[in-house]
């Protein structure tokens, strides 16, 4: 296929060169009844380009395919059979693959480190979990994704799991073995569904970690967003091999997507699909090199300790990292990360990724430059300068791994969905969770639907959001009482 081509943007340019009058949504009518207030901040290219996707970037019929070829040029580009646009982010993606996968009540094998989108799926579909643990490292207070032995250990003990979902890299950049993973899996005819939310980028330079088609994974979900060029909501699933029907994805996406999809969204990944193709290689010489300089400049602060290979890679650690997720322990400190980023905000107009109760990170893309790098070690020198006045005396109490892990005592579905009430965190422990507390980001639940809960999980929730942790999608966001399934 010609690559050269965006035929998003090409459909969108002649739309807007053909003169033609919607009688149809968006109301706005290509900005023409947008309050000019608005107009003025999000600027009116953007209400021009907001059309509809039939009737309007294409016919009624979509007789043109102008959509199907975008993604058929995706799917030419990463190596995939093929890809899907998706205009409600990874959070969609990831729940129609595993829709495709297994239905009520069957087994799936999940890594414990999943994203809370991948909770979200489980209470929808009824899918019964087998938690797949994450490999601890105690010291530092940190998950790496699953290994394939523990991969292995459980298809062993639950052979009838219709397959298994892995999310790599995690948002600390690290990495699985997929290949390995991938090999268990297909050695028993079941698919591998990958949550590379954060790993779009990877499969455009020889120097980052492993792409989750070219290890063999069947379906592969990421976000555009988090580290390409698209605006935010934008996500393409890839599959490949025979494992899952491309028919029975897309009806999975059907289900569950939007029937009014951003053409605004659509235009960006085939716009970045291009850019990737011709210029992605130079793109990412210059990002690593730059990630490389910045990694070293920001280790010689006092106190702040960058995370590279030697702690994040190894036996019973990760196969791999992304190094434009740069990782920094500022613990030497006494001073939480959450703090941390908070005065940063506030000061010097930087804006974290991650934050937790020891770390903070910064995630360089393809966009960064000498400029954007030199802002933040700035920023970073001054707060090395200012850690004293950031101590609170405010500690996270962090468990032990093995109290981390809780007993999933019913269906993550049925927690949702039950009789419940609301009771004081210090009377929860040994109650089963009916909703989700999860520190956010990275979005990984700390507690789910179904799970036991414990007085060491309470009580670090409890410490962390007296220490800034953010905890949105409980109920009561203070973590001072929590939703459980109501005892008979």
């Amino acid at each position: 296929m010609d690559q050269s081509k965006a035929p998003v943007l090409d459909a969108l340019a002649a739309y807007h060169e053909s003169g033609q009058t919607p009688f149809t949504p968006p109301g706005h009518k290509q900005g023409r009844g947008t309050d000019p207030r608005v107009r003025a901040v999000l600027g009116a290219d953007v209400f021009r380009s907001d059309v509809l996707a039939t009737s309007g970037l294409d016919d009624r019929t979509s007789s043109h395919g102008v959509v199907e070829e975008a993604q058929a040029l995706m799917a030419e580009a990463v190596g995939a059979d093929h890809a899907f646009f998706s205009t409600c982010g990874s959070s969609l993606s990831v729940k129609s693959a595993m829709l495709s996968v297994a239905g009520p009540h069957e087994k799936l094998l999940v890594g414990r480190d999943a994203h809370k989108s991948v909770i979200s799926g489980l209470i929808l579909s009824g899918i019964r979990p087998v938690w797949v643990d994450p490999q601890w490292d105690p010291q530092r207070h940190l998950a790496h994704p699953p290994s394939a032995e523990a991969f292995e250990a459980a298809f062993a003990e639950h052979p009838d799991a219709r397959g298994a979902l892995v999310t790599t890299p995690t948002p600390y950049g690290t990495c699985s073995d997929l290949a390995a993973i991938a090999e268990g899996c297909h050695r028993r005819g079941r698919p591998l569904i990958v949550d590379e939310a954060w790993g779009a980028h990877l499969p455009f330079h020889r120097d980052l970690p492993t792409w989750a088609m070219d290890a063999g994974a069947d379906v592969c979900v990421t976000s555009v967003h988090k580290m390409g060029s698209g605006l935010e909501q934008s996500s393409v699933f890839h599959l490949q091999g025979d494992l899952v029907e491309a028919e029975v994805l897309k009806s999975r996406e059907d289900l569950l997507g939007t029937t009014s999809p951003s053409v605004l969204v659509y235009a960006a990944l085939d716009g970045w699909r291009r850019q990737m193709v011709e210029q992605g290689e130079a793109l990412y010489d210059h990002a690593l090199a730059l990630a490389h300089k910045t990694r070293d400049r920001i280790a010689r602060i006092d106190g702040m300790h960058v995370h590279g290979r030697d702690d994040f890679c190894g036996p019973g650690r990760a196969a791999d990292m992304d190094p434009l997720q740069i990782i920094i322990d500022v613990s030497a400190w006494e001073v939480t990360g959450y703090r941390a980023a908070d005065w940063l905000r506030e000061n010097h107009r930087i804006n974290l990724h991650l934050v937790d109760h020891r770390r903070i990170s910064a995630q360089l893309t393809h966009a960064d430059d000498a400029d954007t790098a030199e802002a933040l070690l700035g920023a970073l020198t001054d707060l090395a300068a200012r850690r004293t006045e950031l101590r609170t005396g405010q500690p996270v109490e962090v468990p032990s791994p093995s109290r981390l892990r809780m007993e999933q005592a019913t269906l993550p579905r049925d927690a949702f969905f039950g009789r419940t009430e609301q009771v004081p965190w210090h009377k929860a422990a040994g109650r089963i969770a009916a909703e989700m507390l999860t520190p956010y980001p990275p979005g990984i639940p700390a507690a789910l639907p179904g799970e036991r809960l414990n007085e060491d999980v309470l009580r670090y929730l409890r410490s962390g959001v007296e220490a800034g942790m953010v905890v949105p999608d409980a109920v009561d966001t203070k973590a001072q009482s929590i939703r459980v399934l109501r005892e008979e």
